[in-house]
């Protein structure tokens, strides 16, 4: 048994709106290919300051969601540590990047914002009524995922 804090991946969307339900789209695929030892997947659905409780619990903080980033759609971007910050706190472009900033000023506040912290953005397409994504962002999601060291940093 070890006293490691687990790496939370909070999968972050709508699911009943098309690519606005892109998180929990990859937490989805990341429990059909199995949870790897030391992980745990947290459906943070639309968000709220009750999820503070499972950030910390956190060793280390993934956040994946929608993000309006001006990309093609399905680009997939990642935002680490003070990129995270920056990037909540700049132009809100989704009802999530406000509510996912509050949670972690929240986690600042009480001294349980993990230091090793990231948010994976995923641009949509559309994000009208359906329960699937679109194209773009479906093929965005790779099985198995997440894939890892493959991610593309924020501006390349």
């Amino acid at each position: 048994m070890t006293d490691r804090k687990p790496v939370v991946i909070l999968g972050i969307g709508n699911s009943l709106l098309t690519d606005d339900g892109a998180g929990l789209h990859v937490l989805a695929a990341l429990a059909a290919g199995g949870v790897p030892d030391g992980m745990v997947l947290v459906d943070g659905g639309t968000i709220g300051l009750v999820l503070l409780t499972e950030i910390e619990k956190a060793g280390a903080l993934i956040a994946v969601d929608a993000c309006q980033m001006g990309a093609a759609v399905g680009t997939v971007r990642v935002f680490e540590g003070t990129g995270m910050d920056a990037t909540l706190g700049g132009t809100k472009r989704s009802a999530h990047e406000v509510a996912l900033a509050d949670l972690m000023d929240a986690a600042r506040l009480s001294g349980s914002l993990p230091v090793r912290r990231a948010l994976v953005g995923i641009q949509p397409g559309s994000t009208g009524w359906g329960l699937e994504p679109g194209p773009e962002v479906a093929r965005a999601i790779p099985r198995p995922w997440p894939p890892c060291c493959g991610w593309p940093k924020a501006g390349a």
